[in-house]
């Protein structure tokens, strides 16, 4: 991932009003971030429980995308659907994100389970593992992982569009 501003980031969401994106708390630390381990930038707001974000690039710019969750998580192991890698209790949330435009206005949500910490690109690079939970063995190499990755989180963009 190229790295972003913050002007950026607050132009990119797609499922929240623009007064919403403006008030939103942004990383602090985009300037230390290491850009070419990620393919997308996501981080929970620690002023509001429940509350994620994740500005995923696309063909046509970033997407920006405001994710509600239940804080805790599961109380059993579960595997996130983007990396597909497996945690103990509490670290997979089912993440859901209004729908664009006239529909998310209705009311109408999607969701995946993703990790918790948003660090899907570092679990499917290897450089990062579950403090609990085990990787399925897969004769997959990491730059395979990352494209699976990078599909599952596309699929579920473009879910928010249907």
């Amino acid at each position: 991932m190229k790295p972003i501003t913050e002007k950026e980031i607050r132009a990119s969401f797609v499922n929240c009003s623009k007064g919403d994106a403006k008030r939103l708390n942004v990383p602090k630390n985009l300037a230390d971030t290491q850009w070419d381990q990620l393919d997308f930038l996501g981080w929970s707001d620690p002023s509001y429980a429940g509350r994620s974000y994740i500005v995923v690039p696309g063909d046509d710019g970033l997407v920006g995308i405001a994710l509600k969750h239940e804080t805790g998580g599961s109380d059993r192991a579960q595997m996130c659907t983007i990396c597909t890698t497996t945690h103990g209790r509490g670290h997979v949330s089912l993440m859901t994100a209004s729908k664009v435009g006239e529909s998310g206005r209705k009311g109408n949500t999607v969701g995946t389970y993703m990790c918790s910490d948003l660090a899907c690109s570092l679990y499917a690079r290897g450089t990062k593992t579950p403090a609990i939970g085990n990787r399925y063995r897969e004769n997959l190499t990491p730059d395979e992982r990352v494209e699976r990755a990078k599909e599952n989180l596309n699929a579920f963009v473009g879910r928010l569009y249907s």
